[in-house]
């Protein structure tokens, strides 16, 4: 049962925050963004970084996938984590080792020893990230009030990739590559000192043990499974797929199961899961196309295609705002449904760029309305996913959101990347990427909108039977 049962549309305006809500809020929102910043920082300044350290063109995304297999083959187990022994607990932990490896990063002088301090950032995204989610939906009991708090949330996660963007072409140019390192230690270090005495702890489930052999086989399926997909190895995807099905076989027979499978068979989890999925993955490989677009295409400099990004991220600030509104009146399943095909119908319009500058005319517009749909996405996404959660299950179900997420960001890039390869000419092989991006988004528009066809859509919480 969900934890609460209230109709938005008939609650009115969300009661104000006490000034424990406020600080709460902020504490946990700015992880969240500095999170999603550490993601994206070091790629406008991975050329630089690679010749720092010795890391060739080919090696080069290993920078990225370092830090990405980690953060989505962890996310579930720490999620789980934090709902046994502590979710403030799991939170200062993962803090205090993001604060280190950012240290650790910044003072790197070789390959080997950046590589290591990326997957230590990797590994604490996972055990922050679903703790910080998991406190946030908890803290804020008024469905309204998280609605609200999500969409900002959801604006900050994609403002995040922006602002990294900026941040790290500012960095490189005025400073060096090392504080795109370096910047999150002082962030780090003052959110880590405020929580104890803002976040209250969480009840541990001492009676409950960890499902050893299902963390090990699902996180292995994840490592796998997103390394085969980075690598372009069948034999890996193939290994990762078996772990899958021994993970599920495992679980299906475990007395305290890492995932509960009834949780899974809910329609909101398991499609808003398969929606924040498609979401995540589509917009960044598409962030990715248009990247290759304005540097290789139109040769413009990593300074100027930041300020490019600038624009939509505009937009994802505002739909954060606008967001927890809209889905407060019209529930999470519509909006979730329009506002996906709201980014599949604004990228389409990119299939006709070109190789002129004066092609920015449509670019801007058309990622500033995509965006804006994205954001909306994954805010009602995040919504329906944990709609049907009870609040001893928050940590597990947000660990899957964060999971989802990680293994989107992840996968989204090879996946367009490799059908961009498929043609010769860069800018034919990004069309076709494209249109790639535009069909399988609107395939699984209709595929959600099937499975949450019985979610009520004035509400975005499971009702009892009336």
């Amino acid at each position: 049962m969900a934890t609460s049962q209230l109709s938005l549309r008939q609650t009115g305006e969300p009661p104000t925050m006490t000034p424990r809500q406020r600080l709460i809020a902020v504490l946990l929102l700015g992880t969240n963004f500095m999170l999603s910043v550490d993601f994206s920082i070091l790629n406008i300044a991975l050329p630089e970084v690679g010749r720092a350290v010795g890391l060739d063109l080919v090696s080069l995304p290993w920078v990225a996938t370092a830090f990405a297999l980690p953060a989505a083959g962890l996310s579930l187990l720490f999620g789980r984590l934090a709902d046994l022994y502590g979710r403030r607990l799991l939170l200062l932990l993962g803090l205090a080792l993001l604060a280190a490896s950012s240290l650790m990063g910044g003072l790197a002088t070789g390959p080997v020893t950046l590589l290591a301090a990326r997957a230590l950032q990797g590994v604490a995204t996972a055990m922050t990230a679903p703790a910080a989610l998991s406190l946030l939906i908890t803290t804020f009991a008024d469905e309204r009030q998280r609605a609200r708090v999500l969409g900002l949330n959801g604006a900050l996660l994609s403002a995040g990739f922006t602002v990294g963007a900026l941040a790290g072409g500012l960095l490189v140019g005025a400073l060096s590559w090392h504080w795109t390192f370096l910047i999150n230690v002082p962030f780090a270090v003052a959110i880590l000192a405020l929580t104890p005495f803002a976040v209250p702890a969480t009840h541990t489930s001492e009676d409950v043990k960890l499902d050893i052999p299902g963390a090990v086989s699902v996180t292995l399926a994840l490592f796998a499974i997103v390394f085969g997909i980075t690598e372009r190895s069948l034999p890996v995807l193939i290994v990762g797929a078996i772990l899958l099905a021994l993970f599920f076989s495992i679980e299906r027979r475990a007395k305290s199961p890492l995932v509960a499978l009834e949780m899974l068979a809910l329609p909101s989890v398991r499609w808003g899961n398969l929606a924040l999925l498609i979401v995540f993955a589509m917009e960044a490989g598409l962030i990715f196309l248009v990247t290759v677009y304005l540097q290789d295409t139109l040769h413009f400099g990593a300074m100027t295609t930041g300020l490019i990004f600038g624009v939509p991220g505009l937009a994802a600030v505002a739909a954060g705002v606008i967001a927890g509104r809209i889905i407060a009146r019209r529930g999470a399943r519509p909006v979730l449904l329009v506002a996906m095909a709201v980014q599949a119908i604004f990228t389409a319009p990119l299939i006709m760029l070109g190789d002129s500058p004066s092609w920015l005319w449509l670019l801007i517009p058309a990622l500033f309305i995509g965006f804006f749909g994205h954001i909306t996405a994954v805010v009602a996404a995040t919504v329906a996913a944990t709609s049907e959660v009870t609040d001893e299950n928050e940590g597990l179900a947000t660990g899957l959101l964060t999971m989802t997420q990680q293994v989107a960001v992840t996968v989204g890039i090879p996946v367009l990347g490799a059908v961009m390869a498929l043609q010769a000419d860069i800018l034919a092989g990004i069309q076709l990427a494209l249109v790639a991006d535009v069909i399988l988004t609107l395939a699984v528009v209709f595929i959600v909108a099937a499975g949450l066809k019985r979610m009520r859509t004035a509400t975005f919480t499971s009702s009892a039977a009336e």
